[in-house]
């Protein structure tokens, strides 16, 4: 594993897969989404909303292929009952809802965050598979 900083802040990151001895030019290695994006988060009810924009432009495409629902989910299991994504390829951002992560809602929850705020701190905490070149260059910034 090697480390990304950014910041004074650290993170591991895959090595780039190999390929008969060598790496390939489309090898892969994964990265922490605080890298990549930005993020807000708030409450509707008893769902989260979190906004996460790439930081970059060139950075949204990898966000709308690797940060799915399903992974979303994955990463929320057994905080969330389903995630729906909405593309904003105008703003370079991707939406999620978070259904029933907020035990009610923010008027009757007895969640320490039941407006659901720290949800887009959690979602950057997210890896994501991302090019071997592009995590280098993440580790020089």
């Amino acid at each position: 594993m090697a480390r990304v900083t950014r910041k004074g802040k650290s993170t591991k990151v895959r090595k780039p897969t190999k390929r008969r001895g060598r790496a390939s030019p489309r090898a892969s290695a994964s990265a922490s989404l605080r890298f990549l994006a930005h993020a807000r988060s708030g409450d509707k009810g008893n769902t989260a909303n979190v906004g996460l924009i790439a930081l970059e432009p060139e950075y949204y495409h990898i966000l709308v292929k690797e940060v799915t629902p399903a992974r979303v989910a994955r990463h929320f299991k057994g905080m969330v009952s389903g995630v729906e994504r909405f593309e904003l390829p105008n703003l370079n951002a991707l939406n999620f809802l978070l259904h029933d992560a907020l035990d009610g809602g923010g008027t009757i929850s007895l969640k320490t965050d039941a407006q659901g705020k720290v949800y887009s701190t959690a979602l950057l905490r997210m890896e994501i598979p991302v090019p071997a070149a592009l995590a280098r260059r993440l580790a020089r910034a």
